[in-house]
């Protein structure tokens, strides 16, 4: 592996688009991230990990030092007026194989769907993919988040299995995992895909 793409193992890259910008998360961003989530929406899906606002700054300081024991690139989305829009991030990176997952991923409703978390996927994955050199890109979601499995559907990403008993729960009850993933060979056909679904928000 030479110095560029170690570098870029443990570097979080800025990745631009139309839609979307996704920069390194810092605590600069915890007020637009608290705005997100003030209403309560999001964090009221028990199923998933969106933060409450008053948890924001433990949020950010987990992430922080996962991303600091190089187990984890940190991003915040900032939708086309530059607007923090959500949060995303790399995790369970394995760079023997390479391999890595996209996760941790939450907007606010006022985003959803329109074509920034299409192209923030499809981003993520090219960074993944062609400059990182991955073999595979895995997601995973809780059973019951059926809106999460649909939209990593749509994506392209395959359906590898279920992982019963898996992780827990905000709420401590015993989560099953779903895991889909995207394998190397298969990203051209992905991204074509991708581009296509964007040309209809263009």
């Amino acid at each position: 592996m030479d110095a560029a793409i170690a570098n870029a193992w443990t570097s979080v890259p800025t990745l631009r688009g139309e839609h979307v910008t996704l920069v390194p998360l810092s605590p600069a961003h915890a007020q637009g991230l608290r705005e997100v989530v003030a209403d309560g929406v999001l964090p009221a899906l028990w199923y998933t990990g969106v933060p409450k606002a008053e948890a924001i700054d433990d949020f950010i300081a987990a992430a922080l030092e996962d991303q600091a024991q190089g187990r984890a690139l940190c991003f915040v989305a900032l939708d086309a007026q530059g607007v923090v829009a959500g949060s995303t991030r790399f995790y369970d990176i394995d760079r023997a194989v390479p391999r890595l997952s996209i996760g941790y991923t939450w907007y606010a409703p006022r985003v959803q769907r329109t074509g920034l978390n299409t192209q923030a996927k499809r981003l993520l994955l090219g960074h993944a993919f062609d400059t990182l050199g991955c073999e595979a890109v895995v997601f995973e979601t809780s059973w019951f988040n059926h809106a999460s499995r649909a939209a990593i559907a749509r994506l392209g990403a395959r359906q590898d299995g279920v992982l019963r008993a898996h992780r827990r729960h905000a709420d401590g009850s015993l989560r099953d995992t779903v895991v889909f993933s995207i394998l190397s060979h298969e990203w051209p056909a992905v991204r074509t895909h991708l581009q296509h679904r964007l040309d209809k928000h263009a």
